[in-house]
């Protein structure tokens, strides 16, 4: 499965990264409080899909746990160390060709920002 935080794609198992234990534990969770720890986590440290990839593949499989039709997530910070309520965060549902696009630009080593903002985002858009 993939999910593309900001602008990486994740290859993930979500099988693989939450032990059958703890699997219940995060059935409590609601999303808002997923979104939340999102905007701690990019708070602290604003390139973690790049910089802390374990912790951005286990915050993508708990947004991916409770609204499986998400497979894309964007969280953009101002600095390092920002409050988190200065975080912004969008969500979506990209298609497959889009992922496919983007996971083989991504091997390649061409994926950008710009790129994926183009595909995805749509930040830059006039």
């Amino acid at each position: 499965m993939f999910f593309l935080l900001n602008d990486v794609v994740l290859r993930l198992d979500v099988k693989d990264l939450a032990p059958p234990m703890q699997v219940a534990q995060f059935e409590t969770l609601n999303f808002t409080f997923i979104d939340g720890l999102g905007r701690e986590l990019f708070a602290e440290n604003p390139l973690l899909q790049s910089r802390e990839p374990e912790r951005a593949l286990r915050l993508a499989a708990l947004i991916i746990a409770r609204c499986p039709q998400i497979n894309a997530a964007l969280f953009l910070a101002p600095m390092v160390n920002c409050e988190p309520a200065d975080v912004q965060s969008r969500f979506v549902t990209i298609g497959l060709d889009i992922m496919g696009l983007l996971k083989r630009r991504q091997d390649a080593g061409s994926l950008t920002n710009l790129e994926t903002d183009r595909q995805v985002w749509r930040r830059l858009a006039a």
